[in-house]
């Protein structure tokens, strides 16, 4: 069996919404999958109250010690992929969940503030060797195509993000909450829909990481050199971030810091 968990310090990254998401493309994609809560706020759980039929399992884990022989016990019976939803913060819920997991994966939103927010995740991360890649979700999608940005960094900007950021960017739609609002995921709430494509092909990436792809991602988590304030932007850089400018210059300036942060020191 196979552990994806979805962490980060700052809430509202839609951490949940993406859980359910990749849960149903995996489920697609043939895998028997179990969803885990740890978060007390209870999305799943409410989630799965409104769907009424029992075709993606909710379990609720909330003791860090009981993370563990759950995951054992699920794979005995056969579940293939567990993703674990986490709280936001660093719990010791959310710890243990990273440090029995097999690829961590950090939502955030394409701005300074949460991509810095980051930080307190990647170091338990780090503490456990573990693989991760962030999702840029909720990004905007008016302007240019948003995945033109990570063109606009530069090949070597690319590569060093190859297996750190996930493909492709989660856009900003309603779908999301209306489909969990339903009790349902967004791929069946409008199944032909960009949203649910963009859903599906994450899968995919995450998929092609979990078997084989995922070394950078280790070897990033092993580097990340100890710094108290993970990631130094001009003042320049922050405006650009934060006044307006175009979808795509905000997004570079996002991955300009993400690739500076991850790059390890010499």
């Amino acid at each position: 069996m196979q552990t994806i968990v979805l962490a980060t310090q700052k809430g509202g990254s839609g951490k949940s919404t993406l859980a359910i998401g990749l849960a149903l493309a995996a489920r697609q994609a043939g895998h028997t999958v179990r969803l885990i809560e740890t978060d007390q706020q209870g999305t799943l759980s409410r989630w799965q109250t409104r769907r009424g039929i029992a075709d993606l399992l909710v379990e609720t884990v909330y003791g860090a010690d009981e993370i563990e022989p759950r995951l054992r016990s699920l794979a005995r019976y056969g579940v293939t992929l567990a993703i674990i939803d986490t709280a936001g913060g660093v719990s010791a819920a959310t710890t243990a969940a990273i440090r029995y997991c097999d690829f961590c994966m950090i939502p955030a939103r394409p701005s300074v503030a949460d991509i810095e927010a980051s930080a307190a995740t990647l170091g338990v991360v780090r503490a456990w060797q573990k693989p991760f890649a962030f999702i840029l979700n909720q990004t905007p999608i008016r302007g240019q195509r948003i995945n033109s940005a990570a063109d606009a960094l530069g090949d070597a900007a690319a590569r060093d993000m190859d297996d750190v950021l996930a493909s492709p960017f989660i856009g900003m739609r309603n779908d999301h909450q209306d489909a969990l609002a339903a009790g349902l995921a967004v791929s069946e709430f409008s199944p032909s829909g960009k949203s649910a494509d963009e859903i599906r092909d994450l899968w995919r990436w995450v998929d092609a990481r979990l078997n084989g792809g995922i070394a950078a991602g280790v070897e990033a988590a092993s580097e990340v050199s100890d710094v108290e304030f993970p990631i130094i932007l001009s003042p320049e850089h922050v405006k650009a971030a934060s006044d307006g400018t175009s979808t795509q210059q905000a997004l570079v300036t996002v991955g300009e810091a993400l690739t500076s942060w991850l790059r390890p020191s010499r």
